[in-house]
């Protein structure tokens, strides 16, 4: 009967490996993913390169860590709608022109890593906001300030002028669980335009100036290494905390560094210019310093969100809307990106976010 006629389903190539499918994917998500598109891949190892080429021959979506598609390619791959990397950020392996060209989405996973990272940021803001690590370790040699105020380094969140820099998908999300604590919200972010009310947009070196915190969330790209550097956190307040959950690309680390180390600011950070930190660093061994080791998105289930993001974009793509949870590849911008992420993994970055 024309009922029970079959219906091909799309195919989604998932070559996510070093990520895992229970790391990416939820059962529920999967299955819906599954009942969408026909998955081939999958597992929790890396495919074979030559079979990954032979399938974009019919493949509709490509899912990896690691994306690799030549102009050729796309030329021999009709049906190919969307190509997503889950690595966390744009990588050189794509002919992005070809794919522009042919109205093919580029899509980074980087907004799935928002509620785990902003999790982390406003742990370690409210952490260094009331001195809690400091006292922490002052109790275990003895020497902690019982009922005391410690009025040159503590301060409250609630009502507390709060900078971003960078005003993206993970400074929105910590936005967000900051609300309750009606701070004033500063940012700099010189790829917007506008901003929501609630924001006032300012300059670089004024934000450090008047923020008594501020939240580094820049992506790094070609132009903006080290753009934080002694100007800005010499003038900021004493006692002010500085919280770095993007990249150390954008901050001269050994400047904040020895700000913190001077007494004059509270430096956390969960990333650092080479991972592993060596042995030796000298953040190690500083004060006035929180620690982790690039664990912002590092959480059980806190990777997932990418799922139910490629989930939607999937559905988007196949009814013909045009609406992106994922980030798309802007053309303008993708050079700068994967220079800098060429930097960072030269300097011994590692790849995982």
């Amino acid at each position: 009967m024309f009922g029970d006629c079959l219906v091909t389903k799309p195919l989604l190539i998932l070559d996510q490996y070093f990520r895992t499918v229970e790391e990416l994917f939820d059962p529920d998500t999967y299955d819906e993913l599954s009942s969408i598109c026909r998955i081939e891949g999958g597992q929790d190892q890396p495919m074979d390169i030559e079979r990954v080429s032979a399938l974009l021959k019919e493949a509709t979506f490509l899912v990896a860590a690691r994306p690799r598609v030549t102009q050729a390619d796309i030329q021999s791959a009709p049906n190919l709608r969307a190509v997503i990397e889950v690595s966390g950020a744009f990588n050189d392996g794509i002919d992005y022109a070809a794919c522009f060209e042919r109205g093919i989405d580029v899509l980074s996973c980087a907004p799935g890593f928002r509620e785990a990272v902003a999790e982390m940021g406003l742990a370690m803001l409210l952490s260094a906001s009331r001195g809690l690590v400091a006292e922490h370790e002052a109790f275990r040699q003895g020497g902690e300030s019982w009922l005391d105020d410690r009025e040159e380094t503590d301060f409250t969140v609630y009502r507390q002028q709060i900078g971003f820099i960078g005003y993206g998908n993970i400074a929105r999300e910590m936005h967000a669980l900051l609300r309750p604590f009606a701070p004033k919200i500063s940012a700099y972010d010189p790829w917007l335009t506008t901003f929501p009310q609630d924001v006032s947009p300012l300059g670089l070196d004024d934000i450090f100036k008047q923020c008594r915190a501020i939240i580094v969330a820049a992506v790094p790209d070609a132009d903006n290494r080290h753009m934080i550097g002694a100007k800005q956190i010499d003038a900021m307040q004493t006692g002010s905390a500085l919280i770095l959950i993007s990249r150390a690309h954008v901050l001269d680390f050994d400047v904040a560094v020895q700000a913190a180390s001077a007494g004059r600011i509270t430096f956390a950070t969960d990333v650092f210019p080479s991972e592993p930190a060596d042995k030796d660093h000298p953040i190690r061994t500083a004060p006035n310093v929180i620690l982790s080791p690039h664990r912002a998105a590092a959480v059980p289930r806190g990777r997932q969100l990418i799922g139910r993001m490629i989930l939607h974009d999937v559905k988007s793509v196949l009814n013909g809307d045009t609406r992106r949870q994922l980030v798309p590849a802007n053309p303008s911008r993708v050079e700068g990106l994967i220079a800098a992420q060429r930097a960072i993994e030269k300097s011994g970055k590692l790849d995982a976010t």
